[in-house]
């Protein structure tokens, strides 16, 4: 993970960083759950945000087949050099907010890849939401968005990739 946007909760930040990729996913969406209802405001309201960019991006996911769609999730954790990791990073900061939250929105409606019914965050995991959930709203959104901030690639400092041709 690239250095935090803010200085909001460093540690916070790099605990979520050391969690697998899949448990990095599964926590977006329970922070989504628990605390989503509070960061709906911040995501789509925000002035910054590109709300027809991120609406596009999203489209272009939910056109996948749910294990591609599960792919692109993981390429963006991973900042895997790929055409959907390059758009992506391309957006603000706060667009990437509001994508992380159209895909939430699209697991609640099965157009995105649900999560499984049963799963159970891991400890490390169960840790990093306890400390999101003790800090203040404005905070949770910061610390949020510098979560989804550092994913993707972005293309402006990307070196080309022989492998993919990006």
């Amino acid at each position: 993970m690239a250095a935090p946007v803010s200085n909001v909760n460093p540690d916070l930040l790099s605990a979520v960083a050391a969690l697998s990729t899949d448990q990095q996913l599964a926590l977006l969406w329970f922070i989504y759950k628990e605390v989503g209802k509070s960061i709906t405001p911040a995501a789509p309201g925000a002035s910054t945000a590109a709300p027809t960019i991120a609406e596009g991006l999203f489209k272009q996911v939910a056109e996948m087949s749910h294990d591609e769609q599960l792919q692109v999730q993981r390429d963006l954790v991973e900042g895997k050099n790929s055409l959907i990791s390059r758009e992506y990073g391309a957006l603000s900061d706060t667009t990437k907010l509001l994508f992380w939250y159209l895909l939430a929105q699209g697991m609640d409606a099965t157009t995105i890849i649900p999560m499984p019914a049963d799963y159970e965050l891991e400890d490390g995991a169960k840790q990093c939401m306890s400390q999101l959930q003790q800090l203040e709203h404005s905070e949770q959104i910061t610390v949020l968005r510098d979560l989804v901030a550092n994913m993707g690639v972005d293309p402006a400092s990307s070196p080309h990739d022989e492998a993919t041709g990006l």
